[in-house]
């Protein structure tokens, strides 16, 4: 994976330490697969998680812990999805967060545990127990702490994703810095790849779960690449209360919600952006539903359309696959009043074909990383936005050679 610093002045809120080291999971010596994350003192976690039956031992271990008032520190390794593998996944699971609760001197329900990468495999406990106390003594907070852990949480991923925002509530400073995993294997239904969030706001467990809920359903629901839900995933919200602010009131609430979901759609559009092979991210408006669901299942259904998707990778501008997406959504419509704008240019109105240059519409996607696709409905007032890629040659190429 290519480093870059496109994160470097995302400072880490007050409160937590983290490192990344490289233990063996991944093959490759020069990349991280191991991230440890710890407060100063018992804090806030909240999760939201994959909605897949089968779903990894980590998944079925936070849920039963999250939401809580004593955490401590998450442990995380990239490479193997310890996914699959029953009793004894569930077993090493237990040990890992067993492990990074020790080396932080907490107990184990204080610990949360992530894994992502192959299906069916065991976890090689011994690198991982190894990689633990390497990365105990390499907590920190500066830009090389920060890095480390960052890039200890991906697997095929192209860059990292991170994002913050700092906001001011009486007068003192609180920082939402968040990092998160994700290019193949993204289809909604939470949670969709990895994600931490940090604050040092002090938050109540249950208003934590209740604001990253919401951020979630406006940010990670709301994307795919191939629309193939994983077993692993795992959106974390972790409040240290190291700034010492304390929510006061509907306002602070909502200020905090919304850099919270700011934080979330900017990692949400970074994902599909990355999507293996991917040339396009597309972001598809739906308007004029009767139901906010209504909405959402349209632009699910055209996002995961591989026709859809490949016509915008080939910069083809057949507006009938779109529009015909939008009808088997499952969602009754009238049709007369169905329009569809790609890139701004009106290509479909009442259920007619609107006249448009071709080739000006094609070179707009050609040569633009985004595709913009607007469908707006008359049912109602309800609306969604959605992120996907385009599917390439290269993604399929990719995913047949993925485990060989």
């Amino acid at each position: 994976m290519k480093r870059n610093t496109r994160f470097m002045n995302h400072s880490v809120p007050k409160g937590f330490r983290l490192a990344g080291v490289h233990c063996g999971v991944k093959s490759d010596p020069s990349r991280e697969d191991l991230t440890l994350i710890t407060t100063d003192s018992d804090a806030v976690a909240a999760g939201v998680y994959t909605q897949n039956v089968v779903h990894a031992a980590s998944v079925k271990q936070n849920r039963a812990k999250t939401p809580f008032d004593r955490f401590r520190v998450v442990v995380v390794n990239s490479g193997n999805a310890n996914a699959c593998t029953g009793e004894r996944g569930e077993q090493d699971a237990r040990e890992m967060t067993r492990l990074a609760a020790k080396s932080v001197g907490a107990t184990e329900d204080q610990a949360l545990a992530m894994s992502t990468g192959i299906i069916g495999e065991y976890l090689p406990m011994d690198k991982l127990t190894a990689g633990i106390t390497a990365a105990k003594a390499q907590l920190g907070t500066d830009s090389t702490a920060f890095d480390s852990a960052v890039r200890g949480i991906t697997t095929t991923d192209k860059f990292v994703k991170v994002a913050s925002r700092s906001i001011e509530m009486d007068g003192q400073s609180v920082q939402v810095t968040a990092m998160a995993k994700g290019a193949g294997m993204i289809g909604p239904n939470m949670a969709t790849m990895l994600c931490v969030v940090m604050t040092d706001a002090a938050l109540a467990p249950t208003t934590a779960q209740r604001i990253l809920s919401t951020a979630v359903d406006e940010s990670f629901n709301c994307m795919s690449v191939e629309g193939h839900m994983s077993t692993s995933d795992t959106v974390l919200l972790l409040a240290s209360g190291g700034s010492g602010v304390q929510l006061a009131g509907p306002s602070a609430d909502q200020q905090l919600q919304e850099a919270l979901t700011a934080v979330c759609v900017e990692l949400a559009r970074m994902i599909p952006t990355d999507g293996e092979g991917a040339s396009h991210l597309i972001t598809i408006d739906v308007k004029g539903c009767a139901t906010r669901e209504d909405a959402h299942r349209i632009a699910k259904t055209v996002a995961d359309s591989p026709l859809v998707k490949t016509g915008v990778a080939g910069a083809d501008p057949n507006w009938g696959r779109i529009v015909s997406a939008a009808g088997y959504a499952g969602v009754q419509f009238d049709v007369s009043q169905l329009t569809l704008s790609i890139n701004g240019t009106l290509v479909y109105e009442n259920s007619m074909p609107v006249a448009f240059d071709d080739a000006v519409v094609s070179a707009s996607i050609r040569d633009n990383h985004e595709t913009r696709l607007e469908l707006t409905l008359a049912e109602g007032d309800s609306s969604i936005r959605y992120w996907t890629s385009d599917l390439t040659i290269d993604y399929v190429r990719f995913n047949s050679e993925y485990t060989t």
